[in-house]
């Protein structure tokens, strides 16, 4: 079983950046509970800070992976071409939010990434990512 998870801008500053939104801490030690809850799974992890990088890997992936759980960060306010990259791979994605997007400002409420996956995880800091796999292995099952 194979799953990849994608970050988008300023997630590589997770564990620093605003600690008391995001939490303490960082991705790289989160991942690494994730891979020993779920040794049956190969988890890949890629994240960019480019629009187009992170269009790249769904289009390298989106054909050939189990699943996906994507963070697009802020290019899930403005991103069109990421929402449609989505659409046009086979790989179910799930999106995932650290923070509640919908509690926040009003420019984060909208998300045009969410219509294109299968599922979306808000609000639960880095269990998010959690209840996503989890998510994915029972629709993959």
């Amino acid at each position: 079983m194979k799953i990849a998870i994608i970050n988008g801008p300023n997630l590589n500053l997770l564990g620093k950046r605003e600690p008391d939104i995001y939490g303490s801490q960082n991705f790289e030690s989160y991942l690494e509970i994730l891979r020993n809850d779920y040794p049956q799974v190969e988890f890949e992890y890629f994240q960019s800070n480019h629009e187009g990088a992170i269009i790249d890997k769904l289009h390298e992936i989106g054909f050939s992976y189990d699943g996906i759980v994507l963070n697009a960060a802020g290019y899930t306010h403005t991103s069109i071409a990421i929402g449609d990259a989505i659409r046009a791979i086979q790989t179910p994605v799930i999106e995932v939010h650290i923070s509640d997007i919908y509690k926040r400002e009003e420019y984060r409420h909208i998300s045009r990434t969410e219509a294109a996956c299968i599922a979306s995880f808000v609000g639960y800091g880095m269990e998010s990512y959690r209840m996503a796999v989890e998510a994915l292995l029972e629709y993959i099952s």
